[in-house]
């Protein structure tokens, strides 16, 4: 069963970080390329930034400079490093991969940035 699983979402004052991570299950994740999207109360879904299968990057411009995607492909995992949070990047955040022959989403994580 082709799969990814969020984690690490919660609650983070102004200013501060949080890493999230996407498990993927059921594809050969060295093969695919990875994205992280998110969608903040009444808006609608948006891309945060991507990974290659060659590690290679790209990113909106309201990520750059604050958040950083990796992936451990040994452990068939995918990170979001998010720093300098702000209220607006409140939002459910989404891991996505997709192959030649398979596109899939996780159920999200929720990031509350909040004093």
């Amino acid at each position: 069963q082709v799969q990814l699983v969020e984690s690490g979402g919660g609650s983070v004052q102004p200013g501060g970080r949080r890493r999230l991570a996407c498990v993927g299950s059921g594809f050969t994740f060295s093969w695919s390329v990875l994205a992280w999207y998110r969608q903040a109360p009444g808006k609608e879904r948006e891309s945060v930034a991507h990974i290659g299968h060659d590690g290679a990057t790209n990113y909106e411009d309201f990520a750059k400079g604050r958040f950083t995607i990796s992936r451990d492909n040994s452990k068939s995992t995918m990170y979001l490093e998010m720093n300098d949070l702000k209220p607006e990047d409140t939002a459910v955040y989404y891991c996505r991969a997709a192959g030649l022959d398979f596109d899939v989403w996780g159920k999200g994580t929720l990031v509350t940035i909040s004093s």
